[in-house]
């Protein structure tokens, strides 16, 4: 799909995504993607007696003049969880969230500075699990131009931004693999200059992908 018309584009993705009016809150874990959609067993990597921890996360389109971008974050080497990746701002969603929404908002703000007034949501992607144990709520909105990140350089070590019409072409999509906890998994790469976008990121992009052309 062409970037040539914007509001165009911005209209169909809209249309495209879960609608605000599904009114996600704290707990509604329902069916969702996952890296186990490219290996089922991935789903014994959580211990059934344990609960997946609610995330969400923001996935901002930035509304360029020339088309639409997706801002994403590289993560610091020495975090615990997923140290170094390329992921979208977000986190677990705490009690005093009102609702997934403002966990994503939230998180954004604290990681990179992002107001959530320059932010505009337009719905949801498919929840998205992981195996390390999060269930994930990805939250689109779009970001209009004239903000200002304040980057919280302990979490932070990047933040980039990558052409939609990029992620959006088939010849990027990549499946890699590699061995983890002793078995080979495989999972969605988006190799992008020096930034390697893959695992539950370019799933969760993938997923983008697919609603947007008719693909689920």
């Amino acid at each position: 799909m062409s970037l040539e018309a914007e509001p165009l584009l911005r209209n169909r993705i809209v249309s495209k995504l879960r609608p605000l009016a599904d009114g996600r809150g704290h707990d509604d874990l329902r069916p969702s993607t996952g890296d186990h959609d490219l290996d089922s067993f991935m789903q014994d990597w959580v211990d059934p007696k344990e609960r997946l921890k609610p995330a969400a996360v923001l996935v901002p389109l930035i509304e360029h003049n020339t088309g639409l971008t997706v801002l994403l974050t590289k993560r610091t080497d020495h975090l615990h969880h997923h140290a170094g990746q390329v992921s979208f701002p977000g986190g677990r969603v705490e009690e005093d969230d009102l609702d997934v929404i403002d966990t994503a908002l939230r998180e954004t703000e604290e990681e990179i500075g992002l107001h959530r007034d320059y932010i505009e949501i337009g719905g949801y992607l498919d929840d998205y699990e992981t195996g390390t144990g999060f269930h994930i709520t990805p939250v689109v909105g779009f970001v209009r131009l004239g903000f200002d990140l304040n980057v919280d350089d302990f979490e932070v070590a990047e933040v980039f931004e990558v052409p939609l019409d990029f992620l959006f072409d088939p010849a990027n999509h990549q499946r890699h693999s590699r061995d983890y906890n002793g078995r080979r998994r495989q999972y969605y790469a988006m190799p992008y200059g020096d930034f390697y976008i893959w695992g539950a990121t370019a799933g969760m992009l993938m997923n983008l992908y697919r609603r947007v052309h008719d693909m689920l």
